[in-house]
């Protein structure tokens, strides 16, 4: 069962892309609130439990391929924020079995822009 700081965060970023303006500036900050702890938890470590790869990491990869999404929709560097977590799914991504496993990330904002025009949310 997810948690409930991964269901904030997914809502969060949710609302970056289908929000406008000052909802989604608060959004982009709730969103970038959460990825900033994340950042602190993860600290100086390579992973989340240290030098391996692990469940939690497999977990919060699968986030990675909406970054593109909220970056461009929010009109923001999540990398400028939290450049620690960005190296850190770079890391990720440099595992054969995460970076064939994941949405494409430009795939990932198609699907984002399609479900915008689908709900009215232009």
């Amino acid at each position: 069962m997810p948690s409930l700081r991964s269901l904030k965060l997914y809502d969060a970023g949710r609302k970056v892309f289908t929000t406008k303006g000052e909802e989604q500036e608060a959004a982009k900050q709730e969103f970038l609130g959460h990825l900033k702890m994340l950042e602190g938890v993860l600290g100086a470590k390579p992973y989340f439990g240290g030098d391996e790869f692990g469940f939690l990491d497999i977990a919060l990869i699968t986030f990675y391929s909406w970054f593109y999404t909220y970056e461009t929709f929010g009109k923001f560097s999540i990398e400028a924020e939290c450049p620690k977590l960005i190296a850190w799914a770079k890391r990720c991504m440099e595992k054969g079995t995460v970076s064939k496993s994941l949405a494409d990330p430009h795939k990932v904002y198609d699907f984002a822009l399609g479900l915008k025009k689908r709900l009215g949310l232009e």
